[in-house]
């Protein structure tokens, strides 16, 4: 292999079997369940990166089934996500997520910057509720419930939802241990078909963990819950900010 080989096929590694083949990246039938909570405004604010700014002390936590995403697979994701500013764009800041598959982690984590660990989430029915549940290293960390499709939602809402921009704190070590990469990432999803939308009834639980840390923010009190189906397309995303730009 020549130099000029390895930089032409440098994209993900191992170099001559990478984790995951290149983007973007579609997903088919993309559900989730997502439950607003209100939480300590001084616990979000030892988590949030400046420059973001924190809108209200509000955490958004999801459960999400990707049963067909492509080069990914089947998987599914839990984690937080907190609503916050960035120079006036109002978008989420995603603090945590919790995969049970490899390729989707490494990309997430290798590409966009996002704060993937490898758990056991899972999204399912089971008879009139909907049932998201995380595990880490056997131990239940997170368990949200909603009334299943409830109520119909307003389609625009959810669109909106699903659309809105989203950023990530992406950092990649020097071989010496200090940051290489240190950028602040924005993205936000493409090309969205909405399959279906609802809200209801719901609760969220949180445990401890020492390296589960979703309950960290505090569950204060449920401000909403909803559910939704719909096919979208993750593209590429920008670097918005540079933490180790000089000047």
């Amino acid at each position: 292999m020549t130099e000029a080989d390895v930089l032409k096929n440098a994209f993900a590694m191992p170099i001559d079997s990478p984790a995951y083949p290149p983007g973007p990246y579609r997903f088919v039938d993309r559900e989730y369940l997502i439950i607003t909570y209100r939480t300590d405004p001084a616990a979000l604010a030892r988590v949030v990166p400046a420059p973001l700014e924190i809108l209200e002390p509000i955490v958004k936590y999801e459960f999400i089934n990707m049963p067909d995403s492509t080069g990914f697979g089947h998987y599914c994701e839990s984690g937080q996500v907190i609503p916050v500013s960035y120079r006036g764009e109002k978008g989420g800041y995603v603090r945590a997520m919790y995969l049970n598959d490899h390729p989707p982690t490494a990309g997430g984590r290798e590409l966009w910057g996002f704060p993937k660990k490898i758990g056991q989430p899972e999204l399912r029915v089971h008879t009139d509720t909907m049932i998201g549940t995380l595990d880490y290293n056997d131990l239940r960390v997170a368990t949200g419930t909603m009334g299943y499709k409830y109520k119909s939602m307003d389609p625009a809402a959810a669109l909106a939802g699903l659309g809105a921009p989203n950023f990530l704190l992406k950092i990649i070590p020097h071989v010496d241990g200090t940051p290489r990469i240190c950028e602040l990432v924005r993205y936000a999803m493409e090309n969205i078909t909405l399959k279906g939308a609802w809200s209801g009834p719901g609760s969220l639980e949180l445990h401890p963990h020492a390296l589960a840390t979703v309950a960290d923010l505090p569950v204060l009190e449920v401000l909403s819950t909803v559910h939704m189906i719909g096919d979208m397309t993750l593209p590429y995303g920008t670097v918005v900010h540079d933490y180790l730009a000089k000047g």
